[in-house]
């Protein structure tokens, strides 16, 4: 039996699609709700970092843009070796509802890790997007 492979996330958000598309896209935007600090090269293969107060780094890989309704790239799983290829693909869709945006987040490719690494690294990415949607909300509602 294999592993769940996809974690699924959507938020309903009151803002119109073009304000969130440069919360998700950006280095101001990612660096306020989701990092502390990052960089974006906004194309396929582009190259994105976060970084956070307490030293940790994201690197990832921009696979997918079409502005303003999906964004997608690829990350390091945590759990494995620094030069381990094996990344996780995270996808955000926005369409637009009333005057907002529902924005839904899909993250794949848990199936391919190890045994040992799975639970943690599966459970705390499920409880990660739970909080960064909730603090992407509160960045967009911030006055």
């Amino acid at each position: 039996m294999g592993f769940p492979d996809r974690i699924e996330r959507t938020v309903e958000l009151a803002h119109p699609p073009a304000t969130v598309w440069a919360a998700l896209t950006t280095a101001e935007g990612l660096g306020a709700w989701f990092g502390h600090e990052a960089t974006i090269d906004l194309r396929p293969g582009g190259s994105a970092q976060m970084k956070w107060d307490s030293g940790h780094t994201a690197d990832m890989r921009v696979e997918r843009v079409e502005e303003p309704m999906v964004f997608g790239f690829t990350w390091q799983i945590e759990e494995l070796p620094e030069d381990d290829p094996r990344r996780t693909y995270v996808e955000f869709t926005l369409e637009p509802a009333g005057a907002g945006t529902r924005l839904t987040v899909v993250e794949t490719g848990f199936a391919q890790l190890p045994e040992d690494a799975y639970r943690k690294v599966y459970d705390g990415h499920t409880q990660g997007w739970a909080s960064e949607l909730g603090e992407l909300a509160g960045y967009l509602d911030a006055p």
